[in-house]
């Protein structure tokens, strides 16, 4: 038998390899130290974090395709799922993990349009507030959103404003626990009834709050209206591990009340020679590393840490609110919180002495990330605040950076764009336009620079056209730009 060459790896390899991972990660935003208010999660917990690493690296090379491959991935997602009934008082419920919240999204919605074969061009009534996952649901499974205006005053969905949208069509109503852009819960008693009486399905997207809003104490979420299966009408809950589990990321729940009501978000084929597909996500094969760091770092801190960790973090977002304050006379001069949080994710914004992405780029130059949200319909652009655990303890030092950030805002005056500018992208028709067109369009939105595009250090000015700009430009502009971003350099 002839030999064969054994393919190894040097150590000094392997040592350059881990050198360029560093400088890589060394332009990230920060992941813990309470310092990032968006996309990132931080319990604060050093060691419960490493088991998390651990975890993942261990079940890595597992695939969840066949759970009787790995039942050791079958049982730890029971297990979850289990927790997450307890939770959601929903005894008989069952679901299934999936790699995030917009994965749960597009399987709630799946599952609607699929129980329901008999509604051609099916329809789901949701808040103008709902996530953009909704959105995205429609657009892959052919499912019409009917946007509904929320109560301007509490940014809450409208039951009887959703009512009136309500058709023969429509397969689905949606609500959030609480909303991901001001953070506060919808109506879910009201939703769900009139869901119920139309005898279709409701579902809470709590990818945000699920973890959390259960373990605060009646008086830490006294004005919440319920929103679990404990109110009738509730079909699925879509709960994200990755948020405030702490988890590694990607790690969500999708829950049903019934396994009735589940069935139609399976997928079998067996119309091909190799092995017959069965599939309960969206996913074939996926690593069970995200799952078994799910259920180790949720094991290891326990329903009493979660406790804690939820206070924890909703004190630090009450506490940041009554800083700013809910008026604009109250707190922090300029500012004001748009509506009074329920959970732990805080909506600010500027009166017209400043603008929001002037004081995001402020509070990045502090070591802060603050997440800008455009304005939509009637709802003023607002800085996103997501509290974590980690971040509490430095609200103070957040108010006082925030405070700095406003006065430097306020000395620079609001980005003003041009108008002339301004109206052009209000006439767009972003499908007339080609790739020549678009690079014109980011040359002029600050997203190009001499090699190619690229971010501005200071994002003010490129958030302000995009704020101006309707919403299908807005999209064309962005999906120009990250399309250019996606290309290999020669």
């Amino acid at each position: 038998m002839p030999s064969h060459p054994t393919a190894e790896v040097s150590s000094a390899r392997l040592a350059d390899v881990r050198r360029r991972l560093d400088e890589l990660r060394a332009h990230d935003l920060p992941t813990h130290g309470g310092r990032t208010l968006a996309y990132v999660y931080d319990s604060g917990l050093a060691d419960v974090d490493a088991l998390g690493r651990e975890a993942l690296g261990m079940f890595a090379s597992t695939n969840g395709l066949d759970p009787t491959a790995f039942p050791s991935l079958l049982r730890m997602e029971n297990d979850l799922v289990a927790w997450a009934a307890r939770l959601l008082d929903g005894p008989e419920s069952v679901g299934a993990v999936t790699s995030g919240g917009t994965e749960s999204v597009l399987l709630a919605v799946l599952a609607a349009r699929d129980a329901r074969p008999d509604v051609d061009r099916p329809q789901m009534v949701l808040p103008t507030t709902a996530h953009a996952a909704f959105h995205k649901a429609a657009h892959y499974f052919g499912v019409e959103p009917v946007l509904v205006d929320v109560d301007p005053r509490t940014y809450r969905a409208d039951p009887a404003a959703t009512e009136a949208a309500l058709t023969d069509r429509t397969v689905l109503v949606v609500a959030s626990a609480p909303s991901y852009a001001h953070g506060v819960v919808d109506p879910v008693p009201e939703l769900a009834a009139l869901a119920s009486e139309a005898g279709i399905r409701c579902h809470v997207d709590a990818c945000i709050g699920g973890w959390a809003l259960p373990y605060l104490t009646a008086v830490d979420r006294a004005s919440v209206p319920a929103w679990t299966f404990a109110v009738p009408g509730v079909s699925s809950i879509s709960v994200d591990l990755h948020k405030y589990a702490y988890t590694p990321k990607g790690v969500s729940l999708l829950l049903h009340r019934t396994p009735e009501l589940r069935r139609p978000q399976y997928f079998s084929s067996a119309a091909w020679p190799g092995y017959t597909m069965l599939n309960s996500t969206m996913q074939s094969t996926k690593s069970g590393g995200p799952l078994a760091a799910a259920w180790a770092v949720t094991t290891a801190i326990g329903e009493s840490g979660y406790a804690v960790l939820a206070r924890q973090a909703r004190s630090g977002a009450v506490a940041l609110a009554a800083a700013v304050g809910l008026e604009w006379d109250r707190g922090v001069e300029h500012l004001r919180v748009v509506v009074e949080p329920d959970s732990t994710l805080v909506a600010v914004e500027c009166d017209d002495t400043c603008d929001v992405f002037t004081v995001a780029d402020e509070m990045l130059a502090r070591g802060w990330f603050v997440q800008p949200q455009m304005a939509f319909r009637s709802m003023p652009a607002t800085l996103h605040l997501t509290v974590s655990a980690a971040t509490e303890p430095s609200v103070e030092d957040f108010v006082r950076d925030l405070v700095d950030s406003v006065r430097a805002s306020v000395l620079a005056g609001p980005v003003h764009v041009d108008p002339g500018l301004a109206e052009a992208a209000a006439t767009l028709d972003p499908a007339g336009l080609d790739d020549a067109a678009f690079d014109g369009l980011l040359q002029l939105a600050g997203l190009v620079g001499p090699d190619g595009p690229a971010l501005p250090e200071r994002m003010a000015p490129v958030n302000a056209l995009l704020d101006a700009a309707p919403p299908p430009v807005r999209e064309a502009l962005l999906i120009a730009f990250l399309d250019r971003l996606q290309r290999p350099s020669p």
